[in-house]
């Protein structure tokens, strides 16, 4: 009696007898992977000569006004959950986050540094150094994938002339690569800032990157002529009138409309 790793290992060894005396060829599946990045950015901080505890920031004054505004909307004691706020704010105001600017956030919601730190380092939408003045992210996730997005990445960097992860040499534009951005119906699709340009193509990224070097804006959106996010193809369901009250009741159920 054998057991079943026994079994196994037995049924392996003679599948490999018979391919080898009658050449029978074996099936190998081709694997498609994305770039692997390697980075200690996430999660640690070295200070350099444009990030460290003595980089000038401060908020503006308007900007102060409105986080008073948001911090006011929170109990006392209860001032951290402006924490996301405070970040955006910073980060609007001058692009990026330095450290020192987290500590000004500490600082003015009352909370130990270290609880900045945690949110800077875990959400990625914090920029903790800078990335350009139009920082261009490029999704590779499966349905970007399948439909070009490595293609996509290709022409960014050529555009740029910055590859993923750096900053072009007149701080225009910064490149990278992100995850799911939530639009996968109308991949593939690149982000610049805030701003989403979906169906792209190579000509589009072409435009939209030469539009951004001459001060132009590009028009966000679905650039295959869709509205949103439906069929490419046209409209499949609700392309006729919707029924009128009472479609589909019983017989017995339906009541006349008053005269009156």
């Amino acid at each position: 009696m054998y057991n079943q790793y026994q079994v196994i290992d037995i049924g392996y060894r003679n599948l490999l007898i018979l391919t080898n005396k009658y050449s029978i060829p074996l099936l190998k599946r081709n694997i498609s992977t994305s770039r692997r990045l390697r980075g200690e950015e996430l999660f640690v901080h070295r200070d350099s000569k444009d990030n460290n505890p003595l980089t000038p920031f401060d908020f503006s004054e308007a900007n102060l006004k409105r986080l008073s505004a948001m911090i006011q909307n929170y109990p006392e004691g209860a001032q951290r959950s402006a924490l996301a706020a405070a970040l955006d704010i910073a980060q609007r105001q001058i692009g990026w986050v330095p450290i020192s600017a987290m500590h000004k956030v500490a600082e003015l919601l009352s909370v130990p540094r270290m609880r900045v730190y945690e949110w800077a380092t875990f959400y990625t939408m914090t920029k903790r150094r800078f990335r350009g003045k139009f920082n261009v992210k490029v999704c590779v996730t499966t349905p970007c994938m399948l439909r070009g997005s490595d293609c996509i990445l290709q022409v960014v960097e050529e555009a740029t002339c910055c590859a993923a992860g750096d900053v072009s040499k007149d701080g225009l534009f910064g490149v990278d690569i992100v995850q799911c951005q939530g639009a996968c119906v109308n991949a593939p699709v690149v982000m610049v800032d805030d701003d989403y340009y979906e169906d792209v193509t190579i000509t589009d990224v072409q435009n939209i990157i030469e539009c951004l070097k001459t001060g132009g804006i590009p028009q966000c959106g679905p650039l295959s002529g869709r509205f949103a996010s439906e069929p490419i193809t046209g409209l499949t369901t609700l392309v006729s009138p919707p029924p009128q009250p009472g479609f589909g009741l019983q017989e017995a159920l339906y009541i006349p409309p008053s005269s009156s």
